[in-house]
């Protein structure tokens, strides 16, 4: 919702690609509070390496993300916002699993 509100506010700005890539960065900021403090509240204490990790698993998401996204534009001829639609669900369901199961894994580097 964050990415689709920004991205619709930036296409008139903004060209494509980088309209895309400042609504990701809007919305993965939202994201990681989220989900470091509420969704998926991590106990992890190492939080410096955690972040990294974070913002590791959000580079890849990125790379799936605009790849997809370039794909739509060119090849499918879709526009802005379809684009942005076809290519956010298959970086989120990587990331989702990432994060689960890697980064804000509720035992993975927490004190005992």
């Amino acid at each position: 919702m964050v990415q689709f509100s920004t991205l619709a506010g930036l296409k008139a700005l903004l060209s494509p690609v980088p309209a895309f890539s400042c609504a990701f960065a809007i919305a993965t900021s939202f994201h990681y509070a989220c989900n470091r403090f509420w969704a998926l509240k991590s106990k992890r204490t190492d939080t410096r390496r955690q972040l990294i990790e974070y913002l590791c698993a959000i580079a890849v998401s990125y790379l799936i993300n605009v790849c997809i996204f370039k794909f739509a534009q060119g090849i499918l001829h879709l526009g802005v916002m379809w684009s942005a639609v076809v290519a956010v669900p298959p970086a989120t369901v990587v990331v989702f699993l990432l994060l689960n199961f890697h980064v804000f894994h509720p035992t993975r580097g927490a004190r005992e």
